[in-house]
Formats: structure tokens, C-alpha cells, sequence
């Protein structure tokens, strides 16, 4: 059913984003992680997570595997289903780095047109895009999931990196390498560059 414009209208917040940064101490906003299957998004999400929830942060992960099972479980792998996934996703994002907490993200986000979108979406809040710029030949070592050797046996359609495409990002704020740094260094490097955008 189409949407009519002429019965929405925006309600102004009566909390300002300033409001929440001194009740939490800390400024919301979102870290990006992209990258192919097996790049290690989702083990340096939690890793993150955990740090930041250790030292006192209010912090939250979305996971591409976990949005599945719920508010994206009605999506397939098409390119289109595939941006909606991501719209979805940013626009979540969004609205929780709006109520202040820090928002790390593992979804493989293969085009840079979605991931553009999320970070317009963001707004004022800081969005950090973090490349994990895995060699394919790592990533497919590790095929922590078989998806890969499903891929290559043509049991799966669609697959990015090997039968669909990944757009890595042209300006990322960070590019991390997990097949050569320790989760604990990109942690680090992470929480580093937090702390300069004012987040921490």
C-alpha cells in the first residue's frame, strides 16, 4: 500500500543528542565493518562490543547473520533484496546512535552505493566505514561457515567474491587487514579512532 505523505508529519525530539551524551557519557555513533565472508567482522564486532561494554560504554552489535533470523528474515540474496537488507540495517543503526549508544555493524555490504546510504542515514552521528581487507584465498581458508565450498560447487547462487560482486570502499576511514593484525590490535586501532571523533 503507498505511502501518504499528507498524514505523516515529524515529530521534533524533546531530548537533544547532547541531552544523551552527558547522560551516557559518550557520543553515539556507528562502526561500520564491511568485507567478505570470513573477514572477521563478526569476531572483531564482539570483540569491540566487549571492550566497550568492559569500560563502562553503551554499546551494540548488529549482525548481518542475526538481522536475518528476524527483521530481515523475509529478504533473499538478490541485489535488490540485498540493499533493502542494508537500508534496513542503516536505518537502525541510525536511530540507535541517535539514542546514544555505539553501534558496530558485520554485514558484508557488498555495494558502496548501500553503504553510502547508511552513512547519509546516520546524520550528525560519527560514522566510521571500516574496511576488512582480507585476501579472498584468507577469507576462504577460513570458511568458517562452508559457504565457500558450496559456492565453488555451485550449490550456492549469488555469492560475493565469488559469483557476486564486492565494491570495496574508496575512502574508508580505517582499512584493517585481520589475516596480519590480532583481533586485540584492531580493537585498539578502533577504540583509537572512537576516542578521536569524539565518541569516547
Amino acid at each position: 500500500m503507498p505511502r501518504d505523505e499528507r498524514h505523516l508529519r515529524w515529530h521534533p525530539p524533546a531530548v537533544t543528542s547532547e541531552d544523551r551524551a552527558r547522560c551516557l557519557r559518550q557520543r553515539g555513533g556507528v562502526v561500520w565493518l564491511t568485507g567478505l565472508s570470513g573477514s572477521g567482522k563478526s569476531t572483531l564486532a564482539r570483540a569491540l562490543e566487549r571492550r566497550l561494554v568492559e569500560s563502562g560504554h553503551a554499546a551494540y552489535v548488529l549482525d548481518g547473520d542475526n538481522l536475518r533470523h528476524g527483521l530481515n528474515a523475509d529478504l533473499g540474496f538478490s541485489p535488490a533484496e540485498r540493499g533493502e537488507n542494508i537500508r534496513r540495517a542503516g536505518e537502525v543503526a541510525a536511530l540507535m546512535a541517535d539514542a546514544g549508544l555505539i553501534v558496530i555493524t558485520a554485514f558484508i555490504s557488498p555495494y558502496r552505493a548501500d553503504r553510502e546510504r547508511a552513512r547519509r542515514c546516520a546524520g550528525q552521528s560519527p560514522f566510521l566505514e571500516v574496511h576488512l581487507d582480507v585476501p579472498l584465498s584468507t577469507c576462504e581458508a577460513r570458511d568458517p561457515k562452508g559457504l565457500y565450498r558450496k559456492a565453488r560447487a555451485g550449490e550456492l547462487a549469488d555469492f560475493t567474491g565469488v559469483s557476486a560482486p564486492y565494491e570495496p570502499p574508496t575512502a574508508a576511514e580505517l582499512v584493517i587487514d585481520t589475516g596480519a593484525v590480532p583481533v586485540n590490535v584492531a580493537v585498539e586501532t578502533l577504540l583509537a579512532a572512537l576516542k578521536q571523533r569524539g565518541v569516547l
